[in-house]
């Protein structure tokens, strides 16, 4: 039987290092989670309690294709609060996940055939979806001097595009593209009549200035978020867009057709995640500690070299002193101190075998017992 082509494309590495690592568990073995980009903490207290009001109170059928109205409007007050802009809960769409969101508007913003740029390193799944809808990825080779990030110089040189995805924060690196780099390039965007999509599901974990938002520059980005990183809602799969006007239809049709309506129990409960922002910035705070015992004791072991990590829960590390291999690597240190890492080759396809990632979404003990192994690791080797 004949196998689509769109299914042809990389996986995801790091959920295959959750695989061995999983496996190693179930074998009786030790692991320390740094793998994976998901908060260690549980969904915030009343969002908690709302999930359990609505259990008791309501049907839980389908909502609108855009999202129940009551958390729209609860998104337009945080976008208002946080960015002083003000959005028509109209623009929003609550989506699957950020996932879901990326899908949709692909979908809706490119044709197959059209020419997409992003940033490398950068999160695979851009890569990988826009391969399965056929549309060619422009891959911007973006390192240090540069913030890890494209710039409109390095898009100009790459030919005629359709469309650009920005991160700020980034995955894997943590950098943030300052108001006057975010300008920048919105600006280009607007003048080249490129698509920009700006992917914020960052937002709110920085660690001194915070982000600036694209939709505080431009209405014509289509803005990606989610609650699953600030919101420590990762299992609940529900993120949003921001959709500019020409889009909303679009992407509400693509949604009733696809997906009908994002999960309606999460919808309900994430209409209280905006009244728990004191419990949320305990979470960035303690993110804010484990990032500096990684940045403290992590030379030690011998990762020295590491982008600034100004956001996300992320350290992406220099590894070619070790080997030419990340993936070898990171099984390697599995086997021997039972630390999970995500390789380089994850986020960047021609220079990731040279770099790995850790995540410092965990808690402090977790931290402290994974950099006290790798120093071990390091003087055995």
């Amino acid at each position: 039987m004949k196998v689509a082509d769109r299914g042809r494309i990389d996986p995801f590495i790091v959920m295959e290092v959750m695989r061995a690592a999983g496996l190693r568990e179930a074998a009786g073995g030790d692991v320390l989670h740094l793998e994976v980009g998901q908060p260690s903490t549980p969904a915030p207290a009343k969002v908690r309690e709302a999930a359990v009001a609505a259990l008791n109170a309501d049907k839980l059928g389908y909502t609108e294709a855009q999202g129940i109205l009551p958390l729209r409007e609860a998104l337009a007050k945080y976008y208002r609060t946080t960015y002083g802009v003000s959005v028509d809960p109209d623009r929003f769409v609550l989506t699957v996940g950020s996932s879901g969101a990326f899908l949709l508007g692909f979908l809706a913003a490119f044709d197959a055939g059209a020419r997409v740029a992003l940033a490398s390193p950068g999160y695979p799944a851009y890569r990988n979806i826009l391969k399965a809808l056929d549309i060619e990825v422009v891959e911007i080779l973006a390192g240090p001097e540069t913030g890890y990030q494209p710039t409109p110089e390095q898009l100009e040189a790459a030919g005629p595009l359709d469309g650009v995805i920005v991160a700020s924060p980034a995955n894997p690196t943590g950098t943030i593209l300052s108001e006057a780099h975010m300008r920048a390039l919105a600006l280009w965007c607007q003048r080249k009549k490129v698509r920009l999509i700006s992917d914020e599901i960052y937002h709110g974990l920085t660690y001194g200035a915070r982000a600036t938002s694209a939709l505080e520059i431009t209405d014509d980005a289509l803005i990606v978020n989610s609650f699953s990183k600030y919101f420590s809602m990762t299992g609940w799969r529900l993120g949003w867009m921001v959709m500019p006007k020409d889009l909303v239809r679009p992407i509400e049709c693509l949604a009733q057709n696809m997906v009908i309506s994002a999960p309606t129990l999460a919808q309900h409960a994430a209409v209280a995640a905006f009244d728990c922002i004191e419990e949320l910035e305990a979470n960035r705070l303690a993110y804010a500690r484990n990032r500096e015992i990684l940045l403290n004791e992590l030379p030690g072991a011998g990762f020295k070299e590491m982008a600034p990590a100004d956001g996300a829960f992320y350290l992406y590390a220099k590894t070619d002193h070790l080997g030419d291999d990340s993936e070898a690597l990171c099984r390697e240190l599995l086997e021997k101190t039972g630390v999970a890492i995500t390789p380089g080759i994850d986020f960047d396809p021609s220079r990731g075998r040279s770099f790995v990632r850790f995540s410092f979404a965990g808690s402090e003990a977790t931290m402290v017992e994974a950099a006290k192994r790798l120093k071990i690791w390091a003087q055995a080797r």
